[in-house]
C-alpha cells in the first residue's frame, strides 16, 4: 500500500503533466473551492450509461492515446 505522501507525489505528476502546472493548480484549487465530492463525481459520472458504453469509451480513449505516442 502507498503512502499519503506518494500517493500526492504521483497524482500531482500526473495532473502537471496532462495538465501543466498552472492548470494543474487551477484544477486543485476548483476542487476545494466547490467543496468537491469525489465519491458522488464517481456515483453520476457513469449514470444511464452501460457497462458495453463504459467499455466503447474506454476503447476509443485507448486508441486516441495510441495514436498520441
Amino acid at each position: 500500500m502507498k503512502s499519503e505522501i506518494v500517493i500526492r507525489t504521483e497524482g500531482m505528476d500526473i495532473l502537471v503533466k496532462k495538465l501543466g502546472i498552472v492548470d494543474a493548480e487551477r484544477f486543485i484549487a476548483t476542487i476545494k473551492r466547490d467543496n468537491f465530492d469525489y465519491t458522488e463525481w464517481r456515483r453520476d459520472l457513469y449514470k444511464g450509461m452501460t457497462v458495453d458504453d463504459i467499455y466503447d469509451d474506454a476503447v476509443k480513449y485507448q486508441r486516441h492515446i495510441s495514436k498520441q505516442k
